[in-house]
């Protein structure tokens, strides 16, 4: 996901940090074993300029940044690069997929910022009401998480239409809390809908790429990087991402609560499962002639 974050970054850098972009992603490998010195010198810039470089994309210097393009190089798994083709037999498909969902939850495991996890939990701790905004596939994402984060205790609800969470975010007030969700960060119905929320006094998570627009809107940016690719099947592994980032915060959220709280849901699962055997047993009842 590193490798990713400098594509997704590139524009943004500078033209000298881009010629360091450039010579980490043409050779990973080569970059890991090479001192900063060694490396400066192949990117044809000074070495600050290196160290500028990995501050630019949030490292606190060379050696954390080193660290971990070394994470992330180690848990690759091999093919990770190759995409499904015509012809492809199920064993084919399996092992391609498969190795792509993996490295994407290892890259997301070895990347999330866990401080930045602990000040969204903070923030919807405290929220009034906690809305979910996302279109397309982001908004099947929204609707998955208003579908766990309801159990929480807190007023949830998703908005997939632009229109209508245009009209909610404006209706917020101080003490509620968005969590904006986009695999690009820069869809403008979106960005119109957060900032309306933002300007309502209420508080906006973006679950989205560092450097995008939304990203810049939101009060707290969780940031997704996974770089953007024309595979069409990308958006597999990326929907995976966001679906685990949201398990990771409802989870969060649910423990935040207390002991009490969870023995609530618990009687609420007791209930769902009599719930359940009640309407089996409806089910096997033999109709009477």
């Amino acid at each position: 996901m590193l490798l990713d974050a400098i594509r997704t970054r590139f524009d943004s850098l500078s033209k000298s940090e881009q010629k360091v972009a450039q010579a980490v992603l043409k050779s990973p490998q080569l970059a890991l074993s090479e001192n900063i010195t060694a490396l400066a010198k192949s990117a044809q810039v000074s070495e600050p300029t290196v160290v500028r470089f990995c501050r630019a994309l949030g490292y606190d210097g060379w050696q954390d940044f080193k660290l971990k393009l070394a994470q992330g190089l180690a848990v690759a798994l091999p093919r990770t690069d190759e995409p499904p083709l015509h012809g492809d037999l199920a064993a084919d498909l399996v092992g391609k997929i498969c190795s792509r969902s993996i490295n994407t939850l290892l890259d997301l495991r070895n990347h999330l910022d866990a401080a930045v996890i602990e000040k969204a939990l903070d923030l919807l701790s405290k929220a009034n009401k906690i809305e979910f905004y996302g279109q397309g596939t982001s908004g099947i994402i929204a609707a998955d998480a208003q579908h766990k984060f309801f159990r929480s205790g807190v007023p949830t609800v998703a908005y997939s239409d632009p229109h209508i969470h245009s009209i909610a975010a404006s209706l917020l007030r101080k003490g509620d809390a968005v969590v904006a969700i986009s695999q690009r960060g820069n869809s403008n119905a979106l960005l119109r809908s957060a900032g309306l929320a933002r300007k309502a006094g209420a508080d906006v998570i973006a679950l989205a790429p560092s450097g995008t627009p939304l990203a810049d809107i939101a009060t707290l940016v969780v940031p997704i990087d996974l770089g953007a690719d024309t595979d069409p099947y990308t958006p597999i592994s990326a929907r995976l991402a966001h679906l685990v980032v949201i398990d990771i915060l409802a989870v969060g959220l649910a423990l935040k609560r207390g002991p009490e709280f969870r023995k609530k849901m618990q009687n609420a699962q007791k209930s769902l499962q009599k719930f359940d055997l009640q309407f089996d047993s409806f089910l096997r009842q033999t109709p009477k002639s």
